[in-house]
């Protein structure tokens, strides 16, 4: 394909991140914006386009507390498309969009972000009030009937299927919170920074829904990430190094957690591959969606870095997934120790590695492809990134 009908991520960025942050969760969106266009070389003139996911949501605004309306408006953005909703084959499915508008010629520069403000809207619940419902219909018929309320126990469901069919230990799924809190130690930014974890801490931890324990979940997180998609043909408005999105997949196996009987990341990693000459050895990083733990197990077994059933021990030890490892995993800490960025955090910490900026935690080896991911159960997106 020539270079200029294809997409690139050009400017990224990253606005403070907390716990119950006080600035404004639209100041904190405008901040991360401001640090992408400076890395980019851009104005805001500059950009004709805007995505998020899910867009706001007024009944959840810790959740989402900004929609793309309100950026355009807030920073006189001249868009010629624009899009947010929850519709998509998760988080990531936002830049997905964006590259198709690149594509089909209807922006040039788009700023894709994802802001989240939940442990503040925690904190403040008059301001940032929790939904309240008189009845029980949709996805939470299935669920709240039985107190399952929480994604933890949703998806405690397909690990134990690992654990039972396939032999995974907590010893062997401990790696992957092990290995996020090791690489946040490194990342000034990271939540748990400072903090380090132990294998006697990890094993000893209340359990939230077997196997899942207390460091088997992410850290809600005050912040914003914002990633400018921009097309091949104006490359020479950036003065960053461009990363091409060399490839794109997603799927949504039925919208519902109710007995599906693989996630859908297996399909969407599957598809991955049918889309690029690139293959699972040509990977030098891998940043996957680790909302728990076990997920980041499905995600190596789908995009073929290991056997389905096999990622228990393809993690074993910590020593292939480590930042001086094989298949360095999660570099910033992921979502378990650096915050929940919702998706977006890898995507960021994708570019960050391609483009030697990683500082202390920088993998060594010039990486020149990376994979980034998000979605659990039935929504998974994949992008497979290359530095040309």
């Amino acid at each position: 394909m020539s270079k200029a009908l294809e997409a690139y991520i050009t400017g990224i960025g990253q606005s403070d991140v907390g716990k119950k942050l006080e600035r404004h969760p639209l100041l904190l969106t405008v901040d991360a914006v401001k640090e992408a266009l400076g890395e980019a070389g851009l104005s805001i003139d500059q950009i004709d386009g805007v995505a998020t996911y899910p867009g706001r949501v007024p009944q959840m605004l810790g959740f989402s507390p900004v929609g793309s309306d309100e950026l355009i408006d807030a920073l006189g953005i001249k868009a010629t498309w624009y899009s947010g909703g929850g519709e998509v084959s998760s988080q990531l499915g936002a830049l997905v969009a964006a590259v198709g508008a690149i594509k089909s010629g209807q922006a040039r520069h788009i700023i894709c972000y994802r802001t989240v403000y939940e442990a503040a809207a925690m904190a403040r619940p008059d301001e940032y009030p929790m939904p309240r419902r008189d009845r029980v219909d949709g996805m939470s018929q299935w669920t709240a009937p039985f107190n399952a309320l929480s994604a933890a126990v949703w998806v405690a469901q397909y690990a134990n299927r690992h654990v039972k069919k396939y032999g995974m230990t907590r010893e062997q799924l401990a790696q992957v919170a092990l290995n996020d809190r090791k690489n946040a130690q490194l990342n000034p930014k990271a939540l748990m920074h400072g903090k380090p974890l132990s294998m006697e801490d990890y094993l000893s931890a209340r359990m939230i829904a077997d196997p899942l324990c207390l460091f088997d979940c992410d850290q809600y997180t005050d912040a914003s990430t914002v990633l400018i998609v921009s097309a091949g043909d104006a490359l020479d408005e950036v003065k960053c190094t461009p990363i091409r999105i060399a490839a794109m997949a997603g799927s949504v196996d039925r919208h519902s957690w109710d007995q599906p009987e693989w996630m859908a990341s297996y399909d969407t990693g599957r598809d991955l591959w049918q889309r690029t000459d690139y293959k699972p050895s040509d990977v030098d990083t891998v940043q996957l969606y680790d909302g728990f733990s076990f997920l980041a197990v499905t995600w190596l077994e789908a995009l073929g870095c290991c056997e389905v059933g096999e990622g228990g021990k393809f993690i074993e030890g910590g020593q292939r997934i480590a930042l001086d490892g094989e298949l360095p995993m999660n570099t910033f800490g992921g979502q378990i120790a650096a915050g929940r960025f919702h998706g977006f955090g890898f995507a960021h910490e994708a570019v960050l590695q391609l483009r030697g900026n990683g500082g202390e935690r920088q993998i060594a080896n010039d990486p020149k492809v990376a994979i980034a991911t998000s979605g659990g159960g039935p929504l998974a997106t994949a992008l497979l990134l290359a530095r040309d």
